[in-house]
């Protein structure tokens, strides 16, 4: 049976993640239309329809889903870093207006992007599924305010949800965490044991999820509300696939250790010195991010697989051939000289 070409709003159309499910959609025959605060040529490229805006703006969301079957919500503000307000502004107050605007417009369904760190408690999270309940305390706005968003997705009526909780996305074009990695990669240490395991997600399959997820959606109203975490479904240890990073970089592995709870309380003072003096970078360690590096969290994805049909199409070892080939064309795009 031919495929029916729907009608496609992406937010954040122009990011890391919502460029890949662009691409997926464009590549089956949707009409897709990106929203976002800039205008990106690729996108052009690929004819994609373009609506520049500000998503905390009512106005501007009700705009963007005008005419949309579905709407694939990925749009946010991520960081360990920064202002709750400007968090809660993009995060809950953009999904806010996103869910209000697709119940106004008629929109059937929206795919929301969260993360498994709304379910991060500071502890070793292996092989949970999606009945872990949120922490009582966040030690970062982000988390917080994906897990507000989240909350509201969950209880939305008058159009049909799923969330999808994508863990740790890399692969090229990457514009958060390889940079990131590589911007430190004098200064990084093993923070903890360096034996804990996490998973993580290739670009790609994270948007693959995103599309079978509509998919299953459309055919299934019933998943309306659920939750799924996705990832390559291969966990490794954490500290092992930093080395992989800094090696498709061409750096060295990270050298030395220190402490969880050294990296904690340094991370806690840290945090009281960056609000105390107006700093204009992020600091160099925090509670969240201490936690983080040292523990395990990786997850049960079963869900996915029976509702969704999701199973990674590209391996690790095969996402960081792409990752190094890509770097070897594009080295300025990680800061690599």
């Amino acid at each position: 049976m031919q495929y029916k070409s729907e009608n496609v709003l992406v937010t954040g159309g122009g990011g890391f993640l919502g460029k890949a499910i662009v691409k997926a959609l464009v590549a089956r025959g949707d009409q897709v239309t990106s929203f976002s605060r800039g205008f990106y040529p690729e996108l052009e490229t690929l004819k994609v329809r373009q609506i520049q805006g500000d998503i905390a703006d009512p106005g501007a969301a009700k705009t963007a889903c005008e005419g949309m079957d579905a709407v694939y919500h990925v749009a946010a503000k991520a960081g360990v870093w920064g202002p709750f307000q400007e968090f809660y502004r993009a995060n809950v107050l953009g999904t806010e207006n996103i869910l209000a605007a697709c119940r106004e417009k008629g929109v059937q369904r929206l795919i929301y992007t969260s993360s498994p760190s709304v379910v991060f408690d500071s502890n070793d999270m292996e092989g949970v599924n999606e009945s872990v309940p949120y922490p009582e305390q966040f030690h970062a706005p982000y988390p917080e305010t994906k897990a507000m968003a989240e909350k509201k997705v969950r209880a939305a009526s008058g159009c049909d949800t799923i969330i999808l909780r994508p863990h740790l996305i890399w692969g090229p074009g990457d514009n958060h965490l390889l940079p990131g990695i590589v911007a430190r990669a004098k200064q990084l240490r093993r923070i903890g044991s360096g034996t804990n395991v996490v998973d993580t997600i290739y670009v790609d399959n994270a948007a693959q999820a995103h599309v079978l997820a509509g998919d299953a959606l459309k055919k299934n109203a019933s998943l309306s509300g659920n939750i799924y975490f996705i990832s390559q479904d291969d966990p490794i240890a954490l500290w092992e696939m930093v080395d992989h990073f800094l090696k498709a970089a061409g750096l060295p592995p990270v050298q030395g250790s220190v402490s969880g709870r050294t990296a904690y309380w340094a991370g806690a003072i840290l945090e009281v010195l960056f609000k105390i003096f107006p700093f204009k970078t992020e600091p160099p360690m925090t509670r969240f991010a201490a936690r983080e590096l040292a523990t395990s969290h990786w997850f049960d994805i079963s869900r996915a697989k029976q509702d969704l049909g999701y199973v990674p199409l590209v391996s690790t070892h095969e996402g960081l051939k792409r990752m190094t080939a890509w770097l070897n064309e594009n080295p300025q795009r990680v800061g690599v000289s």
